[in-house]
């Protein structure tokens, strides 16, 4: 059976629609919706016009979702990028405008603009081990670079997924972690404080690093949840021996446009929208050294 490939990238979406405005979202509608925790919902979207599909995209990019009359945001996309289908969203809510999107039912209409963004390296990694570290909702924009890793397993080496999270309850996709240790990847699951029934491990996510299966000399690590998460698992993997080239995190942080218009989103030199939201820890932790940036 012919391995599953990443599909090509649309234009780049100020270029739509030969000249359209860039900011005008399109219609979509929401097929699903599931509560994944307390606070997150994933929804399931398809585009409202006839015969119109959702975009490709790469494991890593984002979306910008709005909310009539609530607003706009920026929110990775979850789904599986080597299968067509519905645009997959997994929302946490911090504020009205995700509270909002989480709150449309099934039928209810949002706005959707994108593919932005830079992805994660997965044809990069090729060959190498992978290790993915995820804390929190961080695992929801990994998803897809796990699901392309394992469409596409001949061509990687071993690989990694740990996740941590505040509790047991607030562990996104549990299930679907399950089905990936079942198929061979060596999964880690720890939480901040167990509950009554949690039998796992208990502390931080850096904890699962020394004794992950993965050569730290070749490995290709992906990374995202808080900042400081990211600091202290960026520091994990390089005392382990991963290179810090070959460490990447995504700073999906005060996105605003979507486009690198707005300046919302600047750090140091870069703007997240337009050259991120992954970068090389090499490159992005000298910003993120200096306070308040």
């Amino acid at each position: 059976m012919a391995r599953a490939r990443l599909p090509e990238p649309p234009a780049a979406p100020a270029a739509r629609a030969q000249g359209g405005d860039p900011m005008l979202p399109e219609l979509y509608r929401v097929l699903r919706r599931r509560r994944e925790t307390a606070d997150t919902w994933t929804l399931a979207l398809e585009p409202a016009a006839d015969g119109a599909r959702p975009p490709a995209f790469r494991p890593g990019q984002f979306m910008m979702l709005s909310s009539f009359g609530a607003g706009e945001s920026a929110i990775s996309i979850s789904g599986d990028p080597t299968r067509p289908g519905p645009l997959v969203q997994t929302i946490r809510v911090v504020g009205a405008t995700t509270r909002a999107l989480c709150a449309t039912r099934p039928g209810g209409l949002v706005g959707v603009r994108g593919p932005y963004g830079a992805g994660w390296p997965v044809e990069a990694a090729q060959g190498a081990d992978v290790v993915i570290v995820a804390g929190g909702i961080g695992l929801a924009p990994l998803r897809p670079a796990i699901y392309h890793v394992l469409a596409n397993r001949g061509r990687y080496g071993r690989v990694a997924v740990l996740v941590g999270g505040r509790s047991p309850d607030l562990l996104l996709y549990p299930k679907e972690v399950e089905r990936w240790r079942r198929r061979g990847v060596d999964v880690g699951v720890i939480v901040d404080a167990a509950e009554p029934g949690w039998s796992g491990r208990v502390g931080v996510v850096t904890k699962l690093v020394p004794g992950a299966d993965f050569d730290p000399a070749s490995a290709v690590a992906l990374t995202c949840g808080p900042e400081i998460m990211m600091r202290y698992v960026a520091r994990a993997l390089l005392e382990r021996g991963v290179p810090a080239a070959r460490v990447h995190v995504s700073l999906e942080r005060s996105m605003h446009c979507g486009i690198g218009h707005c300046g919302h989103c600047q750090l140091g030199p870069t703007l997240i929208c337009r050259d991120g939201p992954v970068y090389p820890w090499a490159r992005a932790e000298p910003w993120l050294r200096v306070r308040e940036l």
